[in-house]
């Protein structure tokens, strides 16, 4: 069972705002440079509407069945902008080349191949982000930070994805702060293959350390559990 109190989504999320703001001042960034994304995997279509109500507009999915039915059975919400977020099967590509406007964890030539071939049946351009395991954990999806440039290239060749960034799963930290090098290897790793001109957005940083991640020069953050609770 997921335990959800809908009643505070909108101040909890209003209090992540409060947060990314404060975070984007101590940066000496704009307010404008950094986009909330939230995490509602595993929540109901009801507390998504919760958050929709306080101005949420941007959500993100792990897993790509979930993904569909939540769209479909939101789609009298205008405006909604689906994420996929988590690992994903090549099997699964159809399903998310329907459903997502922006796929965040394209890590392998074959899945990209897959992800092209499906947008061009449906006559879409997807926005995809090249997912990158910084910290080089067996458990998490990404590619190498090696295979990056290759990647890269292999997606520049498929005329229906629209590579605009990078993003990254850190290792967790007890002190966020300790995280702060994994995300600049992500920013580094950007910034030598064209920099914000060619790849404008770094996705990175969730509920735990999304703080860091903004210091480190993140645009986009994935933040589910300090908006939506904790999954019971």
């Amino acid at each position: 069972m997921i335990s959800e109190d809908l009643g505070n989504v909108a101040s909890r999320l209003e209090e992540v705002r409060r947060r990314i703001a404060s975070a984007v001042a101590r940066a000496g960034r704009g307010p404008e440079e950094v986009r909330l994304i939230a995490v509602s995997k595993g929540k109901s279509a009801e507390a998504i509407r919760a958050a929709y109500a306080a101005g949420q507009r941007d959500f993100g999915e792990n897993y790509a069945q979930e993904l569909v039915e939540k769209a479909e059975a939101l789609a009298d919400l205008d405006g909604l902008v689906w994420h996929a977020i988590g690992q994903l099967q090549r099997n699964k590509a159809k399903l998310v080349a329907r459903a997502a406007h922006v796929v965040q964890s394209v890590d392998r030539e074959e899945l990209a191949v897959e992800l092209d071939r499906r947008a061009a049946a449906l006559n879409r351009t997807l926005d995809v982000l090249l997912e990158v395991n910084v910290g080089g954990e067996a458990s998490k999806g990404g590619c190498a930070p090696g295979d990056f440039a290759p990647l890269l290239g292999a997606i520049a060749r498929c005329a229906h994805l629209r590579p605009i960034g990078l993003m990254t799963i850190a290792p967790f930290l007890e002190d966020p702060n300790d995280v702060r090098p994994f995300f600049a290897q992500l920013r580094a790793l950007r910034d030598a293959h064209g920099g914000r001109a060619v790849l404008p957005e770094l996705s990175m940083g969730m509920s735990h350390d999304f703080e860091a991640a903004i210091a480190e020069g993140a645009t986009w953050v994935r933040v589910g559990t300090a908006i939506f609770g904790a999954r019971g």
